[in-house]
């Protein structure tokens, strides 16, 4: 391959990365303590080398007071000491590389902690030039013009500071206030950061809160005045050492803004894509292939772009790009009691309990993940199917430890429970005795080895991250059926969303099913007999196909 041609791949090296995500607190402990740390993580690198993943998104792991899961960061330059320190972290890069995984850190920079020294200053002496980090108003408005992040959890995005005799902005909680990003001592404060990281090695950020980092505050001077610019100058920063650094953002928007975060390649380079997880949990609730197969026929992101496609987070699944109708259809399927659902829009499950554990479905959903244009992204614990625990509060029920073996907290910490970090999973269908990555190992169809595949597949598929989508109408509503399209290349992919088997026709005149060479499937089908175009699938079942002779569609 021509040296030039080597180097743009490994400068676009997301659009074919399998991503996966870590909370470093619930992945391993190696010290006792019940709190995972880095020394734990490191020890698993091998595990996540073996499973296939080309990238880790490694959630908060600064020093902070820990009240939104280390979102409310106290200090940027340090870490978390109960899960190490910046030595151990240095090794885990080191060691990371060794195995050529890259790290994604997160760049939390819309609000810090009330407990960091730039808030204290702030509010200890309104004349200083810390006050001008945050976003302030003497009095609190009559009427707000947005709603804080946490419903029925805070009821304003305005709260009295008593030092600074002033009223401060939080669109997330009060203990989380918000830096002015328009100040530009604040952004050169932000370049600081990306700089210092990148002095670690480290492959990219995660954006939080990216969409209101953007926006105005209702306050002048609060406001971008040129965000495109200021995007572009975030790109910088990170690309200063190395062109292959990139930004994964957290904007969900609505489609018709997208285009602010991507331009044509030189701002941000990848999206979480909320609209299409939105699209697929309608499409599983209903049934219906109908909600994914639109989305597929919109334009790609441009081609230095790339949408980090993902089924659960370690957030809510976040239900707002749905209509309310559509939102309770989802609701109503998979999360039909209230204590499964938070803040009016989202659910606080993990995905293989929302399935009932119905391993044929679990297969499906994850199967049509990998099909779809982008890349994927796993959280921790999705390769064995582990469950939720609704007894822990707010976004806590899908944090559990990782789920090792069957031994004493899963394998996670040889401490008593009570002092685990978060209390493992015990009794049920997804308890760490039944549900663990051990017990996987030792059988050849368990779900860890079915994902271990499904990754290979999608690692010699590189249509999915560089093509072109293409819908093919069946004459079945049940059945998503879509093709990618690379330099003369074509895959084919069909899925059966309903849980009744089914035979369907594809409403192409270019393609015949005879052209399709099975690549992977849920179970082995009769080869396609020379007369029909009729095609089978199970209940929940997929089918992958590279197709012989392509013809331009």
């Amino acid at each position: 391959m021509h040296s030039d041609s080597v180097q743009r791949e490994n400068e676009l090296w997301y659009k074919d990365a399998i991503f996966y995500a870590i909370d470093v607190e619930s992945f391993q402990d190696s010290d006792d303590d019940g709190i995972g740390d880095f020394q734990g993580l490191i020890k698993r690198i091998e595990y996540l080398k073996d499973l296939g993943v080309d990238c880790l998104w490694i959630l908060p792991f600064y020093s902070t007071p820990n009240r939104d899961n280390g979102y409310d960061v106290r200090d940027y330059y340090s870490i978390d000491p109960r899960m190490g320190r910046l030595s151990d972290f240095t090794e885990l890069v080191k060691v990371a590389k060794e195995h050529n995984i890259r790290i994604l850190v997160d760049l939390i920079v819309h609000h810090t902690s009330d407990e960091h020294p730039w808030f204290q200053a702030a509010t200890a002496d309104p004349g200083s030039k810390f006050f001008e980090y945050y976003i302030w108003r003497s009095d609190k408005p009559e009427k707000e013009t947005k709603e804080n992040i946490f419903p029925g959890q805070e009821d304003s995005v305005w709260s009295y500071n008593k030092s600074a005799g002033a009223y401060y902005h939080h669109m997330f909680y009060d203990f989380q206030p918000d830096l002015n990003i328009a100040n530009p001592e604040v952004q050169e404060e932000i370049r600081s950061i990306i700089e210092f990281w990148l002095s670690f090695g480290v492959d990219g950020f995660r954006i939080d809160a990216a969409t209101h980092i953007l926006e105005g505050k209702g306050v002048e001077g609060t406001r971008l005045k040129r965000p495109v610019h200021y995007l572009k100058e975030l790109r910088k920063s990170v690309t200063k050492k190395s062109q292959e650094t990139i930004l994964l953002a957290e904007a969900d928007v609505e489609p018709d803004k997208i285009g602010l975060y991507y331009g044509k390649g030189e701002r941000l380079n990848m999206l979480f894509n909320f609209i299409l997880d939105n699209y697929i949990f309608l499409a599983l609730a209903r049934e219906e292939a109908e909600p994914i197969a639109n989305w597929l026929q919109n334009p790609l992101p441009p081609e230095k772009c790339q949408w980090a496609n993902f089924l659960r987070n370690l957030d809510e699944l976040d239900l707002e790009r749905l209509s309310e109708e559509e939102r309770q259809d989802v609701f109503k399927r998979f999360a039909p009691k209230e204590n499964m659902r938070i803040f009016n829009r989202g659910i606080r499950r993990r995905l293989a309990p929302m399935l009932e554990g119905n391993r044929n479905h679990l297969e499906m959903v994850y199967s049509l993940l990998f099909s779809m244009p982008g890349s994927p992204m796993l959280v921790y614990g999705d390769e064995i199917g582990m469950g939720e625990d609704l007894d822990q509060e707010g976004r806590g029920s899908v944090r559990l430890p990782m789920q090792w073996d069957d031994s004493k907290n899963g394998g996670f910490s040889n401490v008593n429970r009570e002092k685990v970090v978060w209390p493992p999973l015990e009794k049920g269908p997804f308890s760490y005795k039944k549900v663990n990555v051990d017990s996987q190992h030792q059988q050849q169809r368990s779900l860890l080895e079915w994902m271990k595949r499904l990754i290979r597949i999608r690692k010699h598929c590189r249509e999915i991250g560089w093509g072109k989508a293409v819908v093919f109408k069946t004459d079945n509503p049940h059945v998503l059926a879509h093709c990618m399209e690379w330099k003369g290349s074509m895959l084919v992919f069909v899925h059966n969303l309903s849980s009744e088997p089914c035979e369907f026709s594809l409403a192409t005149k270019k393609l015949h099913p005879r052209q399709f060479m099975s690549i992977f499937e849920d179970k082995d089908y009769e080869p396609t007999k020379e007369d029909t175009k009729k095609l089978k699938l199970n209940s929940y079942g997929y089918r992958w196909f590279r197709v012989n002779q392509v013809k331009e569609i």
